[in-house]
């Protein structure tokens, strides 16, 4: 019962499977319709204003000592959150996305495929004309656990593509402590492992993109597809 609650960013196939066949029925059909309504552009409108690890914190852990390479290490945390938050679907640190649909689902309840669902900061329906209207924010209920945002009252756009806009602010918290200790410490392991190989990855030699400890850490968060 407890996996058909999770949001999207912490579906995982192994919680599924264990599921009797009604329930793995009800979770699949909830992920088909997740897909319909997924299938829609988003825009980073705001990224975070902090990542999961501080310069220092990393160089800490990477036994980096001088301030040479404090450039190449921000950047790689910065790639390395961005990475799992890719592989996970989940905003580690709080941000705002606009998701744009072309019409309201048939079921009422929008699924937009990233979370941790926070607040829904805006949205808007345009005309025929390109002419935007805003819509009372207040009418939509966010279901956090399901990753869902439904209503009964909806504006209907006036133009056939890209009618509506959601801007969603989604993410575990404001702060890195709000982070999941587990991806917290894959982001961490993926710089150390994008580090210590930048010598290789810089002459053209292969090295695994995500080893395979990090693909474990990440696995119960990761999305799959059923």
């Amino acid at each position: 019962m407890g996996a058909i609650a999770l949001p999207v960013c912490q579906l995982d196939t192994r919680q599924i499977s264990s599921l009797p066949a009604g329930e793995v029925e009800q979770v699949n059909r909830r992920t088909h319709q997740s897909r319909e309504s997924t299938n829609m552009p988003s825009i980073l409108l705001t990224g975070p204003a902090i990542e999961p690890w501080s310069v220092e914190e990393a160089k800490s852990f990477l036994r980096a000592e001088n301030d040479d390479d404090d450039a190449v290490i921000a950047s790689l945390i910065a790639a390395a959150r961005s990475h799992v938050e890719a592989m996970t679907r989940c905003a580690l640190i709080a941000q705002t996305w606009r998701f744009v649909l072309d019409q309201w689902p048939k079921d009422g309840r929008i699924r937009p495929g990233r979370g941790p669902l926070q607040t829904l900061a805006a949205a808007r329906v345009y005309n025929s004309a390109g002419i935007a209207t805003p819509v009372d924010a207040g009418t939509f209920v966010l279901d956090k656990a399901a990753g869902v945002i439904a209503s009964s009252v909806w504006v209907f756009p006036g133009r056939a593509s890209a009618g509506i806009e959601l801007d969603i602010e989604i993410g575990f918290g404001d702060a890195a402590s709000d982070v999941p200790d587990v991806l917290r410490h894959a982001v961490r392991t993926l710089v150390a492992h994008w580090y210590e190989n930048r010598g290789l990855i810089a002459i053209g030699q292969s090295v695994a993109m995500m080893p395979a400890s990090v693909s474990a850490m990440i696995a119960s968060y990761r999305v799959h597809a059923l």
